[in-house]
């Protein structure tokens, strides 16, 4: 009787066939016990892929863990054996938790059974794309959520101004300000289903479209004026209006600045990156006039 259930007890040992020396090592020094499985009430194990799966004596399964099922005559009771949980951080590439894989595979896994003497833990890592009964996760979704709390924003137009009046032919110097929400740099993290993103965000362009059917493209925030540069044009990003804004709703221009965020995302200790792009617009009123000769 006793050879049985030491033969029911090693078939039922919750491990991997892979699992390299080195993790051995590592598991025995976290639990510095031998890894016998204890006393099973029935079923079977086998490797289904990259889970271990025991099959209880109802019929029902468990990826990577094993139940002990109520028994009226035993009195044994129902309780969990087996935790799975993601190692935080992840491990870095080429480590030998890897096992020669990458992130692209998926993540490193480490489960925990209370199956040695006297019910001390067992531990092995494995490799998985999600843990069991967990709904995958997309990097790029929670990048997104990462972005939405950066509350990024239209530029902040300082020129042209909405108060005053621009003369038809003179250069028009135009500029925003550089602030994290309406220029960058941003950055922002979100954590969903155990993957943490860390996003970047910064303006890599400004598109103006002037009201007068003119579209000027500005890769920077533009230069700031100063009464020194007199009436020479910017050097960064400018235009000069060639009629007035007379015939205009409210005589005046609608000039609208619409920025180009560029977004670097990554997840956090898993190697895995991506881009996004969002835009954001903003608008001004300016008003061009002629300038007045009197005789």
């Amino acid at each position: 009787m006793e050879d049985r259930e030491r033969h029911s007890a090693t078939e039922c040992l919750l491990t991997r066939a892979s699992l390299t020396l080195a993790a051995a090592i590592i598991a025995s020094l976290t639990a510095p016990t031998l890894a016998l499985a204890g006393p099973w009430d029935g079923g079977s194990c086998g490797s289904a892929g990259k889970w271990v799966v025991c099959k209880a004596d109802d019929g029902s399964s468990t990826a990577g863990s094993g139940s002990h099922h109520a028994d009226s005559a035993s009195g044994h009771t129902s309780k969990r054996v087996c935790t799975v949980k993601k190692m935080d951080p992840q491990p870095p590439p080429g480590s030998m938790f890897w096992e020669g894989k990458s992130s692209k595979d998926g993540a490193v896994y480490e489960r925990t059974c209370q199956n040695g003497p006297g019910g001390a833990p067992v531990h092995d890592t494995f490799i998985a794309e999600t843990p069991p009964g967990a709904a995958p996760v997309d990097p790029a979704v929670v990048a997104q959520q990462a972005v939405a709390k950066m509350k990024l924003a239209g530029p902040e137009i300082v020129s042209p101004r909405a108060t005053g009046t621009y003369i038809v032919g003179v250069p028009m110097w135009m500029w925003v300000n550089k602030g994290p929400t309406t220029y960058g740099p941003n950055s922002a993290s979100a954590t969903a289903g155990g993957v943490t993103v860390t996003a970047t965000a910064k303006v890599t362009r400004i598109v103006w479209r002037m009201g007068d059917g003119a579209t000027v493209n500005c890769t920077g925030p533009g230069t700031t004026y100063t009464a020194s540069y007199g009436k020479q044009e910017s050097p960064t990003c400018g235009h000069t209006y060639s009629r007035t804004s007379a015939a205009q709703k409210g005589r005046k221009y609608t000039v609208a600045a619409t920025s180009t965020w560029a977004i670097d995302w990554q997840v956090n200790g898993g190697g895995v990156n991506g881009q996004l792009t969002e835009t954001r617009q903003s608008q001004t009123q300016v008003g061009i006039g002629e300038l007045q000769v009197v005789r």
